[in-house]
C-alpha cells in the first residue's frame, strides 16, 4: 500500500464550538486527503455546554453579536434566511427584523452552530472527505502508540480506535466537589435547572462576572417578574418574601459593560508577531518580559488612536497603570459606577465609538494567550495578580439587557455586592449551605447562607485533574511549569508556596494544566513534543492560556493546529 496516498484518520474529542472550528479547518483545507471522526457525549454537535440546557436557559443570552463572531460556514445573518421557521418562531427572530450588532438567545446560538455543522459535514461529503459523528458516546481514555506513530481512542462499550492525530477539544468542565454532599451548595449554577429555586431567603454568590450574572438571571425570574414600564424605566417585583442575592468578589466591583468595538475581532492582527516575541526572548535569556508585552502589546497602540490617553499612561508601569484604573473604579460605589457605565456604553453604541482603552485591554488579553508559555514564574505571578484582575472586569462585556437587570434588582433592594478581598474562604456546612469568611477593616465577619452558589466562572484544571489517565500514566504529558528567573527568589518562594519545585539549582513554578507548545501539542517531562495529539480544552491548559475568550480562541487555536496537523501529515 501507497503509505503517501493511504487517507491520515483524525479524531476529534468533544464536538462543542472548539471542535466545530477545528472541524471546519480540516474540511476547507486544501488537502482532503484524511477521514474525521468526531465523538461527542451529547446526541448533538455545535452548542457544547454554554449553548444548550447544559449552560442555558431561555433567559440567558450571549455577550457578543454576530458581527463580532467569525464566520463559521455562514453568518448568523445569513442563516437567518435558510433557518427552519420554528426555531426562529420559538426565539422570536425574523429575517426582516435581524440585526447583526445585538446579542442572542444562547440556545438560539447553539441551534445555529450545530446547523453550522451539518452545513460542513454536506461541503465535507462534496469534497469527498468522510465524516463519522460518533453521537452520545464517552471517550473514557486516549492511550498513544508511539511504535506503531497511533493514538487509540477507548470509547465506553466499545473496541479500541486507531488514529494517526487526536484533538482533544472536551470545552468546559466544573468539576463537583461539594455538590451532592452539601444540601443547597452549588459548585456552579449549570445546568440552570438545577437552581430554578423559588426561595425565601438570600442567596450567596461568589463572584460577580458574567457566570454571576447567568445565575441571577434564572434566581431572579423564579422569585419575581421584571417589567418595562411605560415612562421607560425597567422594575423588578419581588413575590417571595426574604428573597435577596449577595454577590462577592476580591474588590467588589461589578463587571464593565458591552460597548461598541471599533475593531469588532479586537485587533487579532495587530498585536506581536512571533518573530518580535522570538526576538525579546533572546534578548532576555530566553524569557519574555511582562512589560514589554504591555508596552508593546497596548501602550503603543495608543499613539495613534488616543494620543490623549496614551499621555496619560506614557510614563506607568503596568503597576501604576493598574492601580490608577482599580483606585478610580474603587472610589465609586459599585452600582453607582454600573449605572454610569451602562449610560457610556449606552453612547458608544449610539454614535459607533469605541471605549479605546477598554477595547484594547481586550486585545492585550488576548494577545497574552500565544506568549504566555514564555513568561518567567515572576512575571506569571505578576500577570494573575496585578493585570488579570482588571481584565477579567474590563473584558466581560455584560449586555445591556443584564445591566438593566442587576440594576433593577438593585434598586429592588434585592441585590447587593460584598468586597471580601484576598483572603477570603468559604466553608461549605453539612448541614446545607455554607458559611462565608471574610475582614472588613480588620474585623473578621462570618455570614451564613442556606443557599450558596460558585459562579467564579470555569476554573483552571490541574494537572491531576486531566481526564485521560493513561497519558499521565505513560508519561505523555506533563505538568505546565514555568521557570523562575532568578533563582533567589524562587528558593525563597518555595518555603511557603507549595507549587514551587526545584530542579537542580533551577526553580519552578508550577502552573495550572499541561504542558503544550505554540501548535497546542502536548510535550512529556523531558520537552519532547508529540506529534500525534493535540489539545484545545480550556480547562486543561489554563497555565499557558490564561484568556478564555470562547469563540475567539477556538479560532485561533484551530488555526494553530491545523497548520502543524497538515505539515505532520505531508498534506501542505
Amino acid at each position: 500500500m501507497d503509505v503517501k496516498k493511504a487517507k491520515k484518520k483524525i479524531a476529534i474529542i468533544g464536538g462543542g464550538p472548539s471542535g466545530l472550528f477545528m472541524y471546519k479547518r480540516l474540511t476547507e483545507a486544501k488537502a482532503t486527503n484524511f477521514e474525521i471522526d468526531i465523538f461527542e457525549r451529547k446526541n448533538y454537535l455545535g452548542a457544547g455546554m454554554p449553548y444548550s440546557a447544559e449552560g442555558a436557559n431561555v433567559e440567558h443570552i450571549t455577550n457578543v453579536s454576530d458581527n463580532e463572531i467569525p464566520i463559521i460556514f455562514n453568518s448568523i445573518e445569513d442563516w437567518v434566511k435558510i433557518a427552519p421557521k420554528a426555531i426562529l418562531k420559538k426565539f422570536n427572530i425574523s429575517e426582516e427584523k435581524f440585526d447583526e450588532y445585538k446579542v442572542l438567545p444562547r440556545l438560539f446560538f447553539g441551534e445555529y452552530l450545530s446547523a453550522q455543522f451539518n452545513l460542513l459535514k454536506k461541503a465535507a461529503a462534496k469534497k469527498g472527505i468522510k465524516t463519522n459523528a460518533h453521537l452520545n458516546c464517552i471517550v473514557e481514555d486516549i492511550i498513544d502508540v508511539p511504535d506503531d506513530n497511533k493514538v487509540a481512542v477507548c470509547v465506553q462499550n466499545h473496541d479500541k480506535l486507531y488514529f494517526d492525530q487526536v484533538i482533544i477539544s472536551t470545552g468546559h468542565n466544573w468539576p463537583k466537589k461539594y455538590e451532592g454532599r452539601i444540601p443547597d451548595y452549588f459548585d456552579s449554577p449549570y445546568p440552570p435547572k438545577k437552581i430554578s429555586l423559588k426561595l425565601d431567603h438570600a442567596v450567596g454568590i461568589m463572584g460577580s462576572s458574567l457566570t454571576a450574572i447567568d445565575a441571577l438571571r434564572t434566581l431572579a425570574r423564579q422569585n419575581g417578574k421584571f417589567t418595562d414600564n411605560e415612562d421607560g424605566t425597567y422594575a423588578y417585583d419581588l413575590e417571595s418574601k426574604g428573597f435577596k442575592i449577595v454577590m462577592h468578589s476580591r474588590s467588589g466591583l461589578l463587571p464593565a459593560i458591552r460597548f461598541h468595538l471599533e475593531d469588532s475581532h479586537l485587533g487579532k492582527e495587530e498585536t506581536l508577531s512571533k518573530a518580535e516575541i522570538q526576538a525579546s526572548i533572546a534578548k532576555n535569556g530566553g524569557f519574555l518580559p511582562l512589560d514589554f508585552v504591555f508596552e508593546k502589546n497596548f501602550k503603543e497602540m495608543f499613539i495613534e488612536k488616543d494620543p490623549v490617553f496614551y499621555k496619560q499612561i506614557k510614563e506607568m508601569n503596568l503597576e501604576e497603570f493598574v492601580g490608577g484604573m482599580m483606585a478610580f473604579r474603587e472610589k465609586i460605589e459599585p452600582f453607582d459606577l454600573f449605572k454610569k457605565e451602562y449610560e457610556e456604553a449606552e453612547k458608544s453604541i449610539e454614535k459607533r465609538k469605541s471605549i479605546y482603552w477598554k477595547e484594547a485591554l481586550a486585545v492585550l488579553s488576548f494577545a497574552m494567550n500565544y506568549p504566555a508559555k514564555y513568561l518567567s514564574a515572576e512575571d506569571m505571578k505578576r500577570l494573575q495578580k496585578v493585570l488579570m484582575p482588571l481584565i477579567s472586569i474590563v473584558i466581560a462585556f455584560v449586555p445591556q439587557s443584564s445591566c438593566r437587570e442587576l440594576l433593577a434588582l438593585h434598586e429592588a433592594g434585592v441585590l447587593s455586592i460584598v468586597a471580601v478581598g484576598d483572603d477570603a474562604e468559604v466553608e461549605p456546612l453539612k448541614t446545607g449551605g455554607a458559611d462565608y469568611h471574610y475582614k472588613v477593616d480588620d474585623q473578621k465577619i462570618t455570614v451564613h447562607f442556606d443557599t450558596f452558589i460558585d459562579c467564579v466562572g470555569q476554573p483552571h484544571l490541574s494537572f491531576d485533574d486531566f481526564p485521560f489517565k493513561s497519558l499521565i500514566k505513560n508519561g505523555t504529558v506533563s505538568p505546565a511549569m514555568l521557570q523562575f528567573q532568578s533563582a533567589k527568589i524562587g528558593k525563597a518562594e518555595m518555603k511557603h508556596n507549595d507549587l514551587v519545585i526545584r530542579k537542580g539549582n533551577t526553580y519552578f513554578l508550577t502552573v495550572p494544566g499541561i504542558t503544550i507548545n505554540d501548535h497546542f501539542q502536548v510535550v512529556n517531562e523531558a520537552g519532547q513534543v508529540n506529534e500525534r495529539i493535540y489539545i484545545m480544552a480550556v480547562p486543561y491548559i489554563g497555565g499557558y492560556n490564561p484568556d478564555y475568550s470562547g469563540i475567539d480562541f477556538c479560532e485561533a487555536a484551530s488555526e494553530a493546529v491545523l497548520k502543524r496537523v497538515l505539515e505532520e501529515n505531508g498534506l501542505t
